[in-house]
């Protein structure tokens, strides 16, 4: 079963370190990559078949608990929080100590009333003080693909709003993950170029915060990002929606009859945090796969990964994602 794919496109980078199919010698992947390679099977397992602090980031989107049944899967909300530690046990135990977490998760609402369900809460709450993990930072995803629902309370009766924003946490495994946001930096806006260029006077806001002369200074290369995510080329929060039908992985599922994976994520997601948080050579694990977009970004971006995934339909497909 297992192949050998090429790379989603001709890589710039040597070669790097050991190939990640090294650290699972007892486990066939389903294919692999130059850099990289996908396994078949329950994540819980397969990540317990990896050495301890290996890992430098994993990046992933389990599934949600949400009220309706998906295609792919989804636990009840009362089970979640139990049912997600047994994979985050593995993810503690296998990540280095600089390494990082960064978990995608959204919301859901309570069954028969316009209430938001505490879930996805408790479960950061039960990763920090029953796990270990720490809470670098909160981020926030705006996604404008997202549907008006429940639409019961926002297009039928019109008594909440549209809900179009995800969580994405980063956790990590000690207080000093590794990290460096001059890898993310943003173009300076408009109005800072023109600020810079004007000069500002050393004053004190009525919020007790200081304005030196050094404030209009640009040199650094560009702005620092927001947890509101920014987009790469453009100096708003990150509008990005996971509903392209235009991308060659959508394209090449269409042509063959191959069911699209319903809940991907856009690669400007893994993109940031892969760039933010690791260097060239690291490691990147995505315990649920899916259409492995993070493992595509990873490679191009010159870094090793390791998807897992329970359903090989989805596995299969994401072989498109590499020439396959």
């Amino acid at each position: 079963m297992n192949q050998l794919l090429d790379p989603p496109q001709p890589s710039l980078f040597a070669p790097i370190q050991e190939h990640p199919t090294l650290l699972m010698p007892s486990v066939e992947p389903f294919y692999e990559t130059r850099s990289g390679a996908a396994y078949l099977g329950d994540s819980r397992d397969l990540l317990k078949a990896m050495p301890d602090a290996s890992v430098n980031l994993v990046f992933t989107s389990p599934p949600y608990a949400l009220h309706f049944k998906k295609a792919y899967g989804n636990v009840s909300k009362s089970d979640y929080v139990d049912w997600f530690l047994t994979f985050a046990r593995e993810v503690h135990r296998v990540l280095t100590d600089d390494g990082s977490f960064v978990l995608n998760i959204g919301g859901s609402w309570n069954p028969g009333e316009p209430t938001r369900s505490l879930y996805h809460f408790k479960l950061m709450i039960a990763l920090v003080e029953e796990l270990g993990f720490y809470l670098a930072q909160e981020c926030y995803w705006y996604n404008p693909a997202k549907m008006p629902a429940p639409a019961e309370w926002v297009t039928v009766r019109r008594v909440r709003i549209k809900d179009s924003v995800e969580h994405v946490w980063w956790l990590s495994k000690t207080p000093f993950p590794k990290a460096d946001n001059r890898r993310v930096l943003r173009p300076y806006s408009a109005d800072m170029l023109r600020l810079a260029k004007r000069g500002v006077k050393t004053t004190v806001r009525p919020s007790g915060h200081s304005i030196t002369s050094s404030f209009d200074k640009i040199e650094s290369g560009g702005s620092i990002p927001s947890n509101v995510l920014e987009d790469q080329n453009a100096n708003d929060m990150l509008i990005v929606g996971n509903n392209s039908a235009n991308d060659p992985y959508t394209i090449r599922c269409k042509k063959s009859g191959v069911k699209i994976h319903p809940a991907r994520f856009p690669a400007a997601l893994p993109e940031f945090f892969v760039k933010l948080l690791t260097e060239e050579g690291d490691l990147v694990v995505d315990p649920f796969a899916g259409s492995n977009t993070t493992g595509a970004v990873a490679e191009r971006l010159g870094r090793r990964w390791i998807a897992l995934e329970l359903l090989e339909e989805y596995l299969e497909a994401s072989k498109f994602r590499f020439g396959g």
